[in-house]
């Protein structure tokens, strides 16, 4: 407890004091679009990096969450599915939405092939706030 007391005299204090010091009458800067955008942080269901055992069904579900601060304009969603090390899409689909969480179902996924399915998630605010990410899965006959 006194430890906590010491950082927060050492620190924190002497940071809220050098705040308010900065803060002046120079002017106001007024509103407009811009800012800082908080980079977005996304998850994957099937989780991103992973590879999935072998299943039999025909449509493969995949949920995208974006978990960072919605962008004020929304953020598009790009789906792809390959077999692995093919540049060829089997599956595409690009979706524009500001909902947090979105589905998709992986179709025409052929049978016996390792594939990988690519989602690209990119801000419509800030195009160069956008995130990769990746997983494998098998569909068995």
């Amino acid at each position: 407890m006194i430890m906590m007391k010491r950082l927060l005299q050492l620190f924190i204090v002497p940071a809220i004091i050098v705040g308010i010091g900065s803060c002046s009458d120079k002017g106001g800067g007024g509103g407009g679009g811009g800012g800082d955008e908080a980079n977005l942080a996304v998850t994957l269901n099937p989780p991103a990096g992973s590879t999935q055992p072998a299943a039999p069904q025909i449509d493969f579900p995949l949920t995208v969450s974006i978990t960072s601060a919605m962008p004020p304009q929304g953020v598009t969603i790009d789906v792809k599915a390959a077999p692995d090390g093919s540049t060829t899409n089997f599956y595409t689909e690009s979706k524009s939405t500001t909902a947090a969480n979105n589905n998709f179902a992986i179709t025409g996924t052929p049978t016996g092939v390792v594939c990988v399915v690519t989602v690209t998630v990119t801000s419509k605010t800030k195009a160069t706030n956008t995130v990769t990410l990746s997983y494998r899965y098998t569909r068995k006959s």
